[in-house]
């Protein structure tokens, strides 16, 4: 007998349908497969947006943190960070300072206005507060043992100490609390602008004899160009730099006091002597 011949269109309907099967459940695949990458790529941006929020968090917390430091250092009118400064931590303090307030500044500019570490006289042993009560307390400590303070140069105009100021006002303080050091034979030199003119500064140096002189950066350099102020005997520069205004900023805060501190400290009259075996200056910071 005969073995049955198969429908041959039931067949292809059969194969028709295997082949359909098979293709959807490949596109399914294909379909479910990466399904989760844009999940996972929408989930990336908002990982960077947490992280950067934390770093931003982290970074305001540390400004912050820094901020309480330095307020609390700064107190009373008086930068107590300052002091605490020896030579070479000085160096650097006074570049990066140049530097964030006048961008523009040069390598070689900043070079020239760089105070060398040899300069500095070491004052971090100085205990007692920087207040103005203290500053003659503080020339007596630093000072050759019997150096007497009160007294000057034979010649008119050479001091032998130049204390220097952010602002005339603070400079009139100065003096004021200098005066124990006054004689008639010593005078302490107002050299300063506020109510003095350049001309009735000249003429004091000219005609009188001072062991002291207080004054501003940038009246000192006027005097130095103008010949009246003699740097011959000068053997110290203290640096009213602990000192705050009412507005938290000191000499080292203004680029109108402190670009000119540093002219006036890299001179080369002045320079040439920091660290010299003999007539040296010394800078001291109060």
């Amino acid at each position: 007998m005969a073995e049955p011949i198969p429908n041959k269109g039931l067949s292809d309907k059969l194969e028709k349908k295997r082949k359909r099967q098979g293709d959807e459940q490949t596109k399914e695949e294909a379909e479910t497969k990466p399904a989760a990458t844009p999940a996972a790529a929408a989930d990336e941006p908002s990982k960077k947006k947490r992280k950067n929020q934390k770093q931003k968090q982290k970074n305001k917390l540390k400004k912050q943190s820094e901020q309480d430091v330095k307020t609390q250092e700064r107190k009373d009118g008086i930068d107590e960070s300052i002091g605490k400064m020896d030579g070479s931590l000085l160096c650097d303090y006074f570049a990066q300072r140049a530097k964030k307030l006048d961008k523009e500044l040069s390598a070689v500019e900043l070079s020239d206005l760089s105070v060398p570490g040899s300069a500095f006289l070491d004052t971090t042993s100085f205990d007692s507060p920087r207040s103005l009560e203290q500053l003659p307390a503080f020339l007596k400590n630093f000072s050759p043992k019997g150096a007497d303070l009160s007294k000057s140069s034979t010649k008119e105009g050479t001091p032998h100490t130049l204390v220097v100021s952010a602002a005339a006002l603070r400079a009139a303080d100065v003096v004021r609390a200098l005066r124990p050091f006054q004689t008639k034979e010593s005078i302490v030199g107002k050299l300063f602008a506020k109510h003095i003119k350049l001309e009735e500064a000249k003429q004091f140096l000219q005609r009188a004899r001072t062991g002291i002189g207080a004054g501003t950066p940038q009246r000192l350099i006027d005097l130095l160009e103008s010949g009246t102020l003699k740097v011959d005997e000068l053997e110290r520069i203290v640096i009213d730099g602990s000192h705050i205004d009412t507005k938290q900023r000191g000499i080292f805060d203004m680029r109108e006091t402190h670009l000119p501190l540093l002219k006036f400290l890299t001179r080369p009259e002045l320079r040439e002597r920091y660290g010299a075996s003999k007539n040296k200056i010394q800078i001291l910071m109060f």
